[in-house]
């Protein structure tokens, strides 16, 4: 599993991916965030599910931008090329890893701007190849480990709230997941792009980093609980 979530606001977007990878017992970090950047041409794509497949799908689609990367003038142009790479690995490993007792499972989230984007963009492609496109009226996906971080996005997230509330609304997301399941942990990668900038930012965050903001939020919500009204809970305890 994995947490990988990608938000589209009226300011632009916001991605946070984890780096934890999971094989049986064996625990590694690796990236699963990739940035594509050129002039007028900035687009990003995370990933969940099979390592193997990511890489192959990945170095595949490098090798089509690197030849074609002209011919992409939007975003879903690009969203569909990656699209036929994870339909060509399919097709060359998919009965294999069946065969082996694995499932051919990744998915990705594809978001950035191309020169003749209007806006920008932000895609969830799954892994048969087929494509949605997030709208003002969904602002945000998680892909991988997806149950604990909506509650907080779904509460608190608005199309027009600003990049500081979205990294942090992000943030605890992450961290929601990662309290709750031990395939989700740091580092993360954290990524902003402002719309019609075609400059992306990215950072890396570990634990040390972000840890006294986690201790913080937890004692924000003991103390919330704390002042809870319990008038509610009153009718039931007279029934003992």
């Amino acid at each position: 599993m994995t947490f990988c979530l990608g938000v589209k606001t009226a300011q632009g977007l916001v991605a946070i991916s984890d780096r934890r990878i999971t094989s049986g017992s064996e625990v590694s970090s690796e990236k699963k965030l990739s940035v594509h950047q050129v002039k007028n041409h900035s687009l990003f794509i995370m990933t969940a599910g099979l390592r193997s497949v990511r890489d192959k799908a990945i170095t595949y689609f490098q090798e089509v931008l690197d030849k074609e990367d002209n011919n992409f003038d939007k975003l879903f142009l690009a969203v569909n090329a990656f699209g036929n790479q994870l339909k060509r690995v399919a097709a060359e490993d998919k009965e294999s890893l069946i065969n082996a007792g694995l499932r051919f499972n990744l998915s990705a989230i594809v978001g950035g701007q191309l020169q003749n984007d209007k806006e920008h963009k932000l895609f969830l492609l799954y892994p048969e190849g087929n494509w949605i496109e997030v709208t003002e009226g969904s602002q945000f996906i998680i892909i991988g480990n997806s149950g604990y971080g909506k509650p907080i996005l779904h509460r608190n997230i608005k199309y027009s709230s600003p990049f500081e509330e979205v990294l942090k609304l992000g943030f605890l997301a992450f961290d929601s997941t990662r309290v709750s399941a031990n395939d989700v942990d740091f580092p993360i990668d954290v990524l902003i792009y402002e719309k019609d900038s075609f400059n992306i930012v990215e950072h890396t965050f570990e634990k040390h980093d972000l840890e006294h903001i986690s201790y913080q939020w937890n004692a924000l919500l003991n103390n919330s609980v704390q002042k809870l009204p319990i008038d509610w809970i009153d009718p039931l305890l007279r029934k003992k």
